[in-house]
């Protein structure tokens, strides 16, 4: 490659990246999953498109893909509170597997027989269709607050899933007979208890070496936590385990150990998060054949709508027996299972395994992603309105980044204090904060000063709270405890460790 022909590409891909950043604030006002639109810049870009781009490797495709979603899974991983999600992990990991195998069952029966697919296409796509993405659902639910529980359970799915999945399809796409479906469950419980037990142990050592090693550049702990995330990835798939079970865990545990810049390494990873999002939607937009799509259309729809009004609620149901989930909430769950980009990556593996028509699976895949998120993504705010899931009431997290100082043994807390916090209007004394820390500075409306104890607090304000090494974990729990419960937590059960 010449330097001329680098400077055209850098100068196109910039192009699309801006284009594509256009879209994401296009994407908030019209409530659609960005997808839609990457995809639809792929397309432009590719055969039958404006630009004629001719691309066809599905190999690379899937390699850029797999790629993408391990950068994906992490920025969802260490956004994750473990509080909210941890109730929830029980209904969480039967809807990403019960819950996959009924929809699997249901939707490759419609494929065959409605359909009029052989066995084995109709299993992939059964397969494909049955993983959710965390990025189409939560871009379309941000504005919508919710009970925790069904927030906790729709991420860890969407988390979850992605691993049984994909051990299905490829499965499925192997050369010779499919394997009984004991041996496939089996497969599936050793490689997911492998991914568990790697995605833990790298996530609880990278904690604990950035938790005990400063660093002498602040620039430098987004980027230790990223490759602490990809390499749980790689040592889960090396130890012939779940890589993407072992990315979210192990990027759950670093999100959620109180580490250095937290704020910056969770700004950072979504940076890379959506770029990985833009490339990816790009990339499988300039794979497709517009006018291919146009024989699967029907086909697709058909096989779309037995998935979301028969398998995805009948799974959700069977999933959720055990636990006493309202029905109110288990309508939400089945409707908000949007497949993203997810579906259509995997719809690459029986590309690049020669499966016989293999074209047409990416086809039915590809058409009925982009249907059923044009129909689920705008009503998915409304249904969870309808079905008054809403808690408005609910206080926004208090932001808080820590910065630890070795020598001096101690940690410095920046502190932002959201609009909803009840922390307004209680003063500095009446946090209570445990002996060994103090606030120091307030940052107001863009002037600082040093507090007195008679200093009422605002929202909007920013502190820096300074706190020895015994009481930092004390202090930020009185500080999320006031801004809970204002300055009579500790009588509303929520005291954090005052004097």
């Amino acid at each position: 490659m010449t330097v001329h022909q680098l400077n055209e590409l850098l100068l196109i891909c910039s192009l699309v990246l801006l284009i594509a950043v256009a879209a994401v604030r296009i994407s908030s006002r019209s409530g659609l999953p960005s997808l839609l639109l990457y995809l639809g810049i792929g397309i432009a870009m590719g055969q039958d498109g404006l630009l004629d781009v001719h691309f066809d490797d599905a190999e690379l495709t899937q390699v850029i893909g797999y790629a993408a979603l391990v950068v994906i899974l992490a920025e969802g991983g260490l956004g994750t509170k473990w509080k909210e999600i941890k109730p929830a992990l029980p209904a969480a990991a039967a809807l990403s597997t019960v819950g996959v195998a009924v929809s699997v069952g249901i939707t490759a029966a419609a494929a065959h027989y409605l359909v009029g697919l052989e066995w084995r296409q109709a299993l992939i796509i059964g397969a494909v269709v049955s993983s959710t993405d965390a990025a189409a659902v939560f871009s379309v639910l941000r504005k919508v607050p919710l009970p925790a529980r069904v927030t906790g359970a729709l991420e860890a799915e969407s988390g979850f899933n992605d691993a049984p999945v994909v051990i299905l399809v490829v499965a499925f796409s192997s050369a010779g007979p499919i394997d009984h479906w004991y041996t496939l469950v089996g497969k599936i419980a050793l490689e997911l208890a492998i991914g568990a037990l790697v995605g833990l142990a790298v996530g609880w050592l990278g904690a604990f070496g950035l938790r005990h090693v400063a660093l002498p550049a602040s620039g430098l702990y987004p980027i230790a936590v990223m490759a602490i995330a990809v390499v749980a990835y790689a040592a889960g798939a090396m130890a012939h385990g779940s890589g993407f079970l072992a990315v979210y865990l192990a990027s759950m545990i670093l999100g959620n150990s109180k580490l250095p810049h937290a704020p910056a390494n969770r700004g950072f990873a979504e940076g890379l998060g959506w770029i990985a999002q833009i490339g990816m939607f790009v990339l499988l937009g300039l794979l497709v054949t517009p006018h291919e799509l146009l024989r699967d259309f029907w086909p697709a729809v058909v096989v779309g709508l037995i998935l979301t009004v028969l398998a995805r609620p009948v799974g959700v149901l069977v999933s959720l027996m055990p636990f006493r989930i309202p029905w109110q909430e288990q309508v939400l769950m089945s409707w908000a299972g949007l497949r993203g980009a997810v579906p259509i990556i995997f719809a690459t593996i029986p590309m690049v395994s020669g499966v016989e028509g293999n074209d047409r699976i990416f086809n039915i895949v590809f058409v009925l992603v982009v249907v059923y998120t044009l129909v689920q993504g705008p009503t998915l705010p409304w249904l969870a309105r309808a079905l008054r899931l809403g808690d408005p009431s609910e206080a926004a997290d208090l932001g808080v980044e820590s910065a630890p100082l070795e020598r001096l043994r101690g940690h410095l807390l920046s502190v932002a204090i959201p609009d909803s916090s009840k922390i307004h209007g209680v003063e500095v004394a009446e946090l209570r904060l445990p002996s060994g820390s103090a606030v120091t500075l307030v940052v107001r409306e863009g002037k600082t000063f040093v507090p007195l104890p008679s200093t009422v607090l605002r929202h909007g304000d920013e502190l820096l709270v300074v706190a020895t090494d015994p009481v930092r974990d004390a202090a930020e729990r009185r500080l999320r405890a006031v801004s809970q419960g204002g300055k009579l937590a500790d009588w509303l059960g929520t005291g954090g460790g005052s004097r």
